[in-house]
């Protein structure tokens, strides 16, 4: 088991595991592998990089690409220059991105050769940005790589406080802007340690991870930075794609490997996964919904492999709740469940006054760790809401059984998860409302057997106007990313509000979720 104690901050990794395994693989993509003693020279680099910018301690560096080795080594470099880095979520729309940019203040961006055509308008909408660099490819500004070769090797040792941000990754928002999540140095050591103490992360030297999920959420960014930690090597896939999983595996001898229960089923569907060799696994972790008892029935059979189910948020760094493997079993009772608190980690259920609440007696989850974020970016408001007297509150509801097993029974804040990916209905209907026959709209999520929960938008028609479901949703792709946008479209006479004004949700989601114990997927 790793000793974390040699490790003061994010930014001691890579010096510290150049010392301790210098000629082990720390990184390997698309067939560039990276030891750690390379990996701690190029962080340097990049260091010493963002600095000839003149950037100064807190900096947001930006990164608009799908995964890549060079995105640990920008984060990484920019730790060691005190600098903080913000993922850009690539599948938003561009409205979306300029947005992320100029709330966080980025002075410099990192783009993924996917996304050079928006370069110009970003530049144009971003007038904060310093510097632009390119992943790959041939474009009308610097490679990444070549600025970083350019620079000189010696680490900069600039003295990194446990309270300094170090990665700023982006919530959807209740209003429909989303909000910038501070995780600093002191939120990822106590990440590293609880994980560790839970079992799920208790990685050992030269064992081998997956990083397939986006980078840009904290799942991704947590495989990549947990395994680099403690001295394994990181295996980056580009993007999620079930059949390269199974290749990958058996081909790098894969131990831990972290999906949503989609991709999961995704594989087992795969015509290959028969004939796959998996057993190099360790552990499979898996998040952001449950697994289905069927889906788990077939899965554990075909992995021969330890399950355990993650409940957290990228407020929490993603730490709060696993469900152990030995709870997998059906005969327990706690498939439902999303599990017990990690060690280190609190957890209650209270009601609207803050009181605890026994077990069965559903409340709002609230948590309370070293893990809790620093706060939301610039919005002081939002933190102090968020968090009181130390716990944050989740805006899950839910509650704990007898045996000290907490279930997610609903959600206070009304988000929307679709294949692991967060969705508020505001953003959805700030979108949908702009098309000019909409008089009023309301989204809701409703059960669907592949993603978990769909976005069902249900319209009201300003009179003697008509549209179709089909040019609504058009509408709406073109001011959201594709993953928000409604998947169904319903029109009605009349939406149900309260007293106040506001629309009644449950009352709009309670015939799709009628007679289903637990009212997310």
């Amino acid at each position: 088991m790793f000793d974390f104690a040699g490790l003061g901050s994010v930014a001691d990794v890579p010096r510290f595991q150049a010392r301790a395994n210098p000629g082990l693989s720390a990184q390997i993509f698309e067939g560039r592998t990276t030891t750690y003693a390379e990996f701690d020279r190029n962080t340097n680099r990049v260091a010493q990089g963002l600095l000839l910018l003149g950037l100064e301690p807190g900096a947001r560096v930006g990164y608009l690409g799908k995964n890549s080795d060079l995105f640990f080594e920008l984060l990484f470099g920019a730790a060691k220059a005190r600098c903080v880095m913000v993922g850009v979520n690539w599948r938003l729309a561009l409205p979306e991105m300029q947005y992320i940019l100029n709330d966080s203040g980025c002075e410099v961006l990192v783009v993924g050769t996917d996304h050079y055509d928006l370069v110009r308008d970003l530049r144009a909408a971003c007038t904060g940005l310093k510097a632009v660099l390119g992943l790959d490819g041939a474009p009308e500004f610097p490679l990444f790589g070549d600025w970083r070769d350019s620079q000189v090797e010696r680490d900069p040792l600039l003295q990194a406080p446990a309270d300094d941000d170090v990665i700023q990754l982006y919530t959807s928002g209740t209003t429909g802007h989303p909000k910038g999540v501070q995780i600093s140095n002191a939120n990822y050591l106590s990440l590293w340690q609880v994980s560790q103490d839970a079992g799920w992360a208790d990685f050992a030297i030269g064992d081998v991870s997956l990083v397939c999920m986006p980078v840009f959420h904290i799942a991704g960014t947590n495989m990549g930075v947990l395994t680099l930690a403690q001295g394994g090597t990181s295996i980056i896939m580009r993007e999620v794609d079930p059949g390269l999983i199974l290749e990958f595996v058996p081909k790098y001898r894969i131990n831990h490997l972290f999906a949503v229960p989609a991709v999961i089923l995704f594989m087992l569907q795969h015509p290959r996964s028969a004939a796959t060799d998996f057993s190099s696994l360790k552990r499979l972790s898996y998040g952001a919904s449950p697994i289905a008892e069927d889906l788990l029935r077939k899965a554990k059979a075909l992995f021969g492999c330890p399950f355990v189910q993650l409940y957290g948020l990228t407020e929490t760094t993603g730490g709060g709740a696993y469900l152990p493997d030995e709870a997998h079993d059906p005969a327990r009772g706690k498939l439902r469940a999303c599990g017990i608190p990690y060690p280190g980690i609190e957890i209650r259920i209270v009601d609207g006054a803050g009181t605890s609440l026994p077990p069965r007696e559903v409340g709002e989850i609230v948590i309370k760790s070293g893990v809790i974020m620093k706060g939301y970016w610039n919005n002081a408001e939002a933190t102090a809401k968020a968090i009181i007297d130390g716990w944050f509150y989740t805006g899950d509801a839910g509650y704990f059984d007898e045996d000290g097993y907490l279930y997610i029974h609903d959600r206070v804040k009304d988000m929307i998860v679709s294949g692991g990916e967060n969705i508020y209905p505001a953003e959805v209907e700030n979108a949908v409302f702009g098309h000019p026959a909409v008089a009023d709209v309301a989204v809701i999520g409703v059960p669907d057997e592949k993603w978990g929960e769909a976005v069902k938008v249900i319209v009201v028609l300003k009179p003697g106007v008509s549209a179709t479901g089909e040019e609504i949703m058009a509408f709406a792709r073109s001011r959201i990313a594709g993953y928000k946008v409604p998947k169904s479209v319903d029109f009605a006479s009349v939406l149900p509000r309260n007293p106040s004004g506001k629309i009644l949700r449950r009352e709009l989601r309670e015939p799709y979720w009628l007679g289903r114990e637990r009212r997310v997927n």
